[in-house]
């Protein structure tokens, strides 16, 4: 596995429940985050919005989250906007029944705020990996994915807002 998810092994997955039963699939979704190529890794964090963060949070999105931190601030993940977006649709959801589960999750997405700082004060070229070229006029554009810069500045914007019934309120 490398250094990137090394502790993921740590965590009982088996014992921990999301969306759809339980998270013992986790760590292959997070996997295919972080080395998968780019249809598989936008498999796996659609797979996960749906497990772990839209529907609602579970004790399995608390665990998660750190791992989604550690996507994040790795270069070489694919889709590093694509896991501060989860990072942030974790943040609004919560769980009727186990307010504990929510507020240990959005704890988590809040302490990872100086990640979402330094890729929301990347330089633009550094988040690009492909060359720049000058686009041709299309009929239709195809709609482009956000920025790591512009997704982690609306992650910090969402952490700042954040208020809900399961977290105490700031200052508290």
């Amino acid at each position: 596995m490398g250094t990137v998810l090394k502790g993921m092994s740590n965590v009982q997955w088996h014992e921990l429940q999301h969306a759809r039963g339980s998270a013992s699939q986790v760590p292959g979704m997070l996997s295919r985050i972080a080395w998968g190529d780019a249809p598989s890794a936008e498999d796996a964090l659609s797979d996960l919005e749906q497990w772990i963060g839209a529907l609602a949070v579970f004790d399995a999105t608390v665990a998660a989250v750190p791992f989604l931190w550690e996507l994040a601030g790795t270069e070489t993940v694919r889709d590093r906007a694509g896991v501060l977006e989860l990072l942030r649709t974790i943040l609004s959801a919560g769980h009727h029944h186990h307010p504990e589960w929510a507020r240990g999750a959005h704890e988590a997405v809040v302490a990872g705020r100086a990640t979402a700082e330094r890729l929301a004060a990347a330089p633009a070229s550094r988040q690009q990996s492909t060359p720049v070229t000058v686009p041709v006029p299309t009929p239709e554009p195809e709609p482009q994915a956000p920025s790591e810069a512009k997704a982690a500045a609306e992650l910090l914007a969402a952490i700042d807002g954040h208020v809900c019934a399961a977290c105490p309120p700031r200052g508290a």
